[in-house]
């Protein structure tokens, strides 16, 4: 046998986080000696191994809003939790230059999402670092009868979201963890396996059962890492992602298909500083325009693949010109916005005035391509189960969805929130953090919201992948209405503000 401990990188006044380079392993040595023997050198190297609360795969930005929203509880902020994760960057803090354009990875982070953030200290962070709030949205489609503007005043608020971009979303909720009474361990590693057994009574195994007991008892998941570790945890929580490990290794299914899309993203720059999100539905997918500060957007394009790699691999000129084309005249007039609401659908509202302010609004022209133009597929997909006896997933680990509507990440805070509620509320009542039925209570709260949105959002990726004359004034219907109809345009911007969880008539 070899151990070898960790040593201690960072110790701060409000706790300590450590990186193991490697906690312990166990070599297979050949000796005559009995079974018996063997398992117990085994067990008493098993007993040596780390033993955690929470176990969290996965140190992207959901996975790390848990920890930190564990960290701003009372009743879970001095649980002991592992955040593995084998991104080698992971675990430093992100130091962003003044004068350096932004990343093209950015999140919309709705004002229910702000909320969350600022509930667990990170926004102050954010606010720090560079960010763009947005009052209004214009969407638009090719066609030019389709088209609806908001404005955060609909509602009585000041923001209708704010564009982040995803490595200060991250670095700003780690502080928020490393500054914390948390017991947080970083392990630079990916798991590689995942065994747990049904649970069974603890009756005779003293007043401190060890780590074999209570693992022989289904009392903890055992987690072997690619470094060598292994490490023991109450709760294991899937935050890797749309490939999650922890989901395949706990055999939950997932059902979804693939779309014919890519995404094609990138930060682009203006003359002027952009304060509007701008969204406008092509005949291949919608294309966003979103601030993002010191007049930088960023752009989202939805594509068929093949044209994806020719966008992809164009010159930045000819980029640039395409950009520009399909967020003004390129494939279709502008709406019809006058005065009298004088559109063709009038019919549907009568004579309504508008006002200057609804009234339909070129984008700002990009003149420059700030960053590399990155492309990915896009998909839908959603787990079958979000829990099973000591595991939890959370994020894209449970569920993906079209990127149409930002929506993504903020699902992910929002499971992050139930989950650490889930938690803390079992602790209050004594119950095991791992048992299937304390984290069924985190599936039935956000397992419908997820299936809801991601409803809303397949609807209308499948409304626009089809062009033809009836739909095209059935979607400009939709558009006219939610633009002039009030107690809609209310429901559809609360929605999507994350303010009303439910389906949209709910």
């Amino acid at each position: 046998m070899n151990r070898v401990f960790a040593r201690q990188l960072r110790t701060n006044v409000c706790g300590t986080t450590k990186i193991f380079l490697r906690t312990c392993s166990t070599h297979k040595v050949s000796t005559s000696s009995s079974n018996e023997e063997s398992n117990a050198k085994r067990n008493s190297t098993d007993d040596d191994c780390p033993q955690h609360d929470i176990a969290i795969v996965g140190g992207g930005m959901v996975g790390i809003a848990l920890a930190a929203s564990l960290a701003s509880k009372p009743l879970t902020k001095h649980l002991n939790v592992a955040i593995i994760d084998n991104n080698p960057h992971f675990g430093r803090k992100n130091i962003l230059e003044k004068g350096h354009p932004p990343d093209a990875r950015v999140s919309t982070v709705t004002p229910a999402t702000i909320s969350f953030l600022k509930d667990i200290g990170a926004w102050k962070y954010i606010e720090e670092q560079r960010h763009a709030y947005f009052d209004k949205m214009q969407v638009w489609d090719y066609t030019g009868l389709g088209y609806t503007r908001y404005n955060a005043k609909d509602v009585d608020q000041d923001i209708l979201g704010c564009v982040v971009e995803n490595k200060v979303l991250q670095s700003s909720q780690l502080s928020c963890v490393l500054e914390s009474d948390l017991q947080k361990t970083i392990y630079p590693a990916r798991l590689n396996s995942m065994d747990m057994l049904p649970s069974s009574s603890l009756t005779g195994l003293g007043e401190v059962p060890s780590i074999t007991d209570l693992f022989m008892r289904g009392r903890l998941a055992k987690l072997e890492l690619s470094d060598g570790n292994n490490v023991y945890a109450k709760l294991v929580v899937g935050a890797d992602g749309s490939k999650s490990q922890v989901r395949e290794l706990a055999g939950i299914k997932t059902t979804g298909w693939n779309y014919s899309q890519n995404a094609i993203i990138c930060t682009v720059e203006h003359t002027v500083e952009n304060f509007t999100a701008w969204q406008r539905f092509l005949p291949n997918g919608p294309i966003a325009l979103l601030p993002i500060g010191d007049k930088f957007s960023n752009i989202v394009w939805t594509m068929d693949p093949t044209e994806a790699s020719d966008r992809k691999s164009m010159s930045e000129d000819d980029f640039i010109k395409a950009v520009n084309d399909a967020l003004d005249y390129g494939y279709g007039p502008h709406p019809e916005t006058t005065s009298s609401g004088g559109s063709s659908l009038s019919w549907l509202t009568g004579d309504v005035s508008i006002s200057a302010k609804e009234r339909f609004e070129t984008p700002p022209k990009v003149v420059k391509l700030s960053s590399e133009r990155m492309m990915f597929p896009l998909s839908l997909r959603h787990a079958k189960d979000y829990v099973s006896n000591r595991v939890a997933l959370v994020g894209d680990s449970a569920h993906t969805v079209h990127p149409l509507a930002g929506q993504g990440v903020n699902l992910g805070f929002a499971d992050a929130c139930a989950l650490s509620r889930a938690i803390a509320e079992g602790i209050a009542l004594g119950a095991d953090i791992g048992e299937a039925n304390l984290l069924k209570r985190y599936e039935a709260e956000r397992k419908p919201a997820n299936i809801a949105m991601m409803a809303v959002l397949d609807g209308i990726q499948k409304m626009y992948a089809v062009n033809f004359g009836p739909l095209n004034a059935l979607r400009a219907a939709a558009f006219h209405g939610a633009h002039y109809i009030s107690p809609l345009k209310k429901r559809i911007i609360s929605y999507a503000s994350g303010e009303q969880s439910l389906p949209l008539f709910a």
